[in-house]
């Protein structure tokens, strides 16, 4: 009776095992009926099944992630990019996911990658090489996810979020990239240099002009000083001459004789003794200070 006992407990036990499972609050299940489905998006929860008539699959329904390998694309200007990318997705449909892969999450990202690197390539067919770099790669994101959302749809997917991370170019197209934007940099410069040579120019001939006026100006002013300056040195000495004749005429010739006699310089004058030029020696005696050479 014990044994007996034993194995009905063994029973109820196994059945209750095979008759019962439990779905996570991450997952989402579907039934079968020998492998007829009989009832899909099956909520979390205890939930009861017929042994051996039903068998159960379970999915995920969290956000997945695809991160494929980069992969090259040609630009309108037939020249290769590769491109960087990721896609955030989750089964919408379970049912039309079963059926169209199989339930199987590796073929669902195969499929998904092949569908979105079709719809990169249709996209960067249509654009250069700047245009995908620079400032069109949400347009491109957002034409991509709207075209695929059809594709995927049938598949039993919904695309909730795809981004390119990164766009390199291949090394041909990088060194003329680079070539391209050196030459631009060196274009702008010598723009530059050109317009700052331009000004500076007009700056230096401005302060020519300035110079020249101001030192004009200067020669002007000084020419009238020096010629008032003159007139008043001309009057004050028609004024002396006037106030004493003799005395000026006398002292201009001891300027003369100062200048011609005295430098010590070994020339020779050879003037007659009675010339004008010693008028005021005659009838004089010379000093010894003064030695007058003997040919006159």
């Amino acid at each position: 009776m014990k044994n007996i006992a034993f194995i009905v407990i063994a029973l109820i036990a196994f059945i209750l095992a095979t008759a019962t499972y439990t779905v996570d609050e991450r997952e989402t299940a579907i039934k079968f009926r020998f492998k007829e489905i009989v009832e899909t998006d099956i909520k979390p929860g205890l939930h009861f099944k017929m042994p051996f008539v039903n068998t159960i699959e379970k999915f995920s329904t969290l956000v997945l992630t695809l991160d494929a390998q980069p992969d090259r694309f040609l630009t309108s200007e037939k020249k290769d990019v590769k491109v960087d990318f990721f896609v955030k997705w989750k089964i919408a449909n379970v049912r039309t996911f079963y059926n169209a892969l199989g339930g199987d999450l590796t073929r669902a990202q195969n499929r998904l990658e092949s569908i979105i690197k079709d719809g990169l390539r249709n996209e960067f067919s249509t654009r250069t090489i700047q245009e995908a770099v620079s400032g069109e790669r949400g347009e491109i994101m957002t034409a991509l996810r709207s075209k695929a959302a059809s594709a995927v749809e049938q598949l039993g997917i919904k695309i909730i979020d795809a981004r390119v991370s990164q766009i390199d170019f291949t090394e041909s197209i990088s060194d003329s990239v680079y070539e391209r934007m050196r030459s631009e940099r060196q274009r702008v410069a010598q723009d530059f240099r050109s317009r700052g040579q331009a000004e500076g120019e007009k700056i230096r001939a401005v302060a020519d002009r300035e110079a020249i006026i101001i030192e004009a100006d200067a020669y002007r002013d000084a020419e009238k000083i020096r010629g008032e300056g003159d007139a008043k040195s001309a009057e004050v000495y028609a004024s002396a001459y006037k106030s004493n004749a003799e005395f000026y005429d006398f002292y201009r010739s001891l300027s003369a004789y100062r200048k011609s006699l005295g430098n010590g310089g070994g020339d020779i004058m050879v003037l007659e003794p009675d010339a004008e030029f010693f008028r005021h020696f005659k009838g004089k005696t010379l000093t010894p200070a003064v030695t007058v050479p003997s040919t006159f």
